[in-house]
């Protein structure tokens, strides 16, 4: 199908592209991996397009006081290539070399999965895990908010007409943790029908540190602090059959409600022996 008439701009500033999403019905345009096929199926319909390409500087990825801020224009590819993520932080890198295919990477980028929300968005597991903070800016002000605030439901967030996310920020990793992401895929798509990401660390073989974020199973991602909870109690085992509890799992072609809560214990206990492997 071909989508309704709209108007396009292409702003060079990051406050034009503020100014012009003020009014009317406008959408924001950054890589379109989710965007054009919804207006192509007539599931959108923007008035009018801003096309963020242009803006300088909103796909930088820098290091700063102990953090890595990640600008939300930043492609896949370019997060998981990049030599400073592969370094400080590793599961984000490995969670977006497993998006998609190869032309999705290149050109979808991080900034309009997190505003998307999409249920079974693997980054969305990766930074529940990664404690990860996104920062917006609108005409009013900027703000941040913890990702685990932001997202709110099945493609809901907290972000208000005419903002934008800016960035994402997240903790550098220390070294002695083990991190892994694993997911089921759905194969036409790339999505995952459950995904787990992990975080660990452990002393004297004891953990002392867990993070679980599962994408996939339900309405939205989310942190499986029951998981942790467990793992911290030296019970993996009973943790990764504890994932999804008390969760009321999604259903539809590709797998039934029961399939995707017996999956996503299988790929948790997978994600975890393998975060486990990983910790120094």
């Amino acid at each position: 199908m071909i989508s309704q008439p709209f108007e396009y701009s292409r702003p060079g500033t990051l406050a034009e592209a503020l100014e012009l999403l003020s009014g009317g019905s406008t959408k924001p345009l950054a890589g379109g991996m989710s965007l054009i096929p919804m207006m192509k199926l007539r599931l959108a319909a923007p008035e009018h397009l801003i096309d963020l390409s242009r803006i300088p500087g909103l796909d930088a990825i820098s290091e700063g006081g102990g953090s890595i801020r990640i600008g939300a224009l930043a492609t896949h590819y370019g997060i998981e290539s990049s030599a400073l993520i592969r370094a400080k932080c590793p599961l984000l890198a490995e969670t977006a070399g497993r998006i998609g295919d190869v032309q999705v990477r290149n050109s979808g980028t991080i900034g309009g999965s997190v505003a998307h929300a999409d249920p079974s968005s693997d980054y969305a597991a990766a930074l529940l895990a990664l404690d990860a903070t996104v920062h917006i800016a609108g005409r009013r002000g900027n703000r941040s908010l913890p990702y685990a605030e932001f997202l709110v439901d099945t493609f809901t967030t907290l972000l208000e007409p005419g903002e934008l996310v800016e960035a994402i920020e997240i903790p550098a990793e220390n070294p002695s943790t083990g991190s892994s992401y694993q997911k089921m895929v759905q194969p036409a798509s790339g999505f995952a029908i459950v995904g787990v990401a992990a975080r660990v660390a452990r002393i004297a073989g004891k953990i002392t540190f867990a993070r679980i974020g599962i994408t996939g199973l339900g309405s939205k991602a989310f942190r499986a602090v029951n998981v942790e909870a467990l793992l911290l109690a030296g019970n993996a085992a009973a943790a990764a059959a504890a994932a999804g509890d008390g969760i009321e799992a999604n259903s539809d072609l590709h797998a039934s409600s029961h399939y995707r809560s017996q999956m996503v214990k299988v790929y948790c206990a997978r994600a975890i022996s393998t975060a486990l492997s990983r910790a120094a």
